[in-house]
């Protein structure tokens, strides 16, 4: 069964679904009774061995699950410290660990009688999950993309068109992921008597950040006996994930939250450089606010609106973090790191070349800290990276913005 029972998982959310001084339900008032019946299904079933039977049921032949952990052994040899060790959820079904929460929210329609799923999308790889999952189970699919983003990874937009989803663009703001969000959002408002929102990250309102941790934790607790298995017994010295929202460093870090001889890296996008505007490191600049109906973390301007933010890898451009990683940041269980546009992509390039391995441009970031990591620790230490996701989607991108493998052109 792959519902997390940790003493984490069990303690937070408190009832009002806080996570510390983080999270809560700041949608308006009239949302509320929503919220109330989404809470009241979900907590049925999270207690109900036969949904969590059926949950693995389908991951395991739609998915492929479960992913294996894998040695990077030449990239290893090349930095001589630390063995660097990585959790392939690319090998997922639509490449990426977005569909463990995709199949779960779907599954979890199903159980509420709704007949449509809507979610955001940044890179793409969300949506073209939630198309499978919505296909496998019979419902319907609204994905809400921005419009930088439907130019940049077109070939997932012509994925969730194939798979039966409908393609929303969003030309406001930046239009990107935080724009997307909103109309999602909007949508599921107007929608919810018959849709359900099945959010991209471990974000939102209560209790959509339970929702995605509880079916991304998968990701961890499989790492974890993975890894027991591996070494003979030992845990990683050290966990690391990329971070935006925070659906899949949340779900390998629940395998080992409980476990403080752990050391969990978060690694946020420096995009072009420090400066406001420019990147999209929320857990390094931001502040406490609120960002689509949860208190948490996040990057903002003087007025206290959500900052312009930018990152080569369109999953990791948002402007906020989900109130767990807020919490878990604020108690000092995180150590924050950031990699900047033009690290990414040499990683890229090298854990493809190294490796035969193509990460996603997001995965990159965890990579590109892991490796700087890896070359300041002893080669008795371990450390695990959740290869979040396959860089199909990015190779064109960057190819195009590379002349000879030279340095990357803005």
């Amino acid at each position: 069964m792959s519902h997390s029972t940790s003493t984490h998982a069990s303690r937070f959310p408190d009832a009002n679904g806080y996570y510390g001084d983080f999270g809560g339900n700041h949608w308006p008032p009239h949302l509320g009774p929503v919220l109330e019946e989404l809470t009241a299904a979900y907590e049925e079933l999270r207690s109900s061995p036969d949904f969590w039977h059926e949950l693995d049921k389908a991951r395991a032949g739609l998915q492929g699950r479960p992913t294996p952990v894998h040695h990077l052994e030449n990239i290893s040899d090349q930095v001589g410290g630390a063995r660097i060790h990585v959790k392939r959820e690319d090998l997922n079904h639509t490449g990426a660990h977005k569909i463990n929460h995709c199949v779960g929210f779907a599954l979890l329609a199903r159980k509420m009688g709704k007949r449509k799923l809507i979610a955001e999308t940044g890179a793409g790889q969300h949506g073209v999950a939630l198309a499978s999952a919505a296909a496998r189970f019979g419902l319907e699919c609204e994905v809400h993309m921005g419009a930088v983003d439907v130019d940049k990874v077109n070939t997932n937009v012509s994925l969730m068109r194939l798979l039966g989803a409908r393609v929303v663009p969003v030309a406001s703001g930046q239009s990107t992921l935080k724009e997307a969000g909103d109309s999602a959002l909007q949508a599921y408002t107007e929608q919810h008597a018959h849709a359900l929102y099945a959010i991209g990250s471990a974000i939102g309102p209560h209790p959509f950040p339970m929702i995605v941790r509880d079916f991304q934790s998968v990701v961890g607790h499989e790492a974890r006996a993975q890894f027991l298995s591996i070494t003979g017994g030992t845990l990683p010295d050290h966990v690391v994930a990329c971070v935006a929202g925070g659906s899949n460093a949340i779900g390998v870090y629940s395998g080992f939250l409980d476990d403080p001889e752990v050391a969990l890296h978060a690694v946020e996008p420096l995009g072009r450089s420090g400066q406001p505007g420019q990147h999209a490191a929320t857990l390094t600049f931001g502040r406490p606010g609120i960002l689509h109906g949860a208190r948490s973390v996040v990057l903002q301007e003087d007025d206290g609106g959500p900052a312009s933010v930018m990152s080569i890898a369109s999953g990791l451009a948002y402007p906020g973090v989900g109130p767990e990683m807020a919490m878990l940041r604020e108690s000092g269980r995180l150590s924050i790191d950031t990699v900047s546009d033009e690290e990414a992509v040499t990683t890229f390039l090298r854990v493809a070349r190294s490796e035969g391995i193509i990460p996603a441009l997001e995965s990159s970031h965890a990579l590109a800290f892991a490796i700087r990591l890896a070359g300041d620790r002893p080669p008795t230490e371990r450390i695990l990276v959740n290869l979040s996701g396959r860089g199909d989607k990015d190779v064109d991108f960057v190819l195009a913005r590379r002349d000879g493998g030279g340095p990357l052109r803005g």
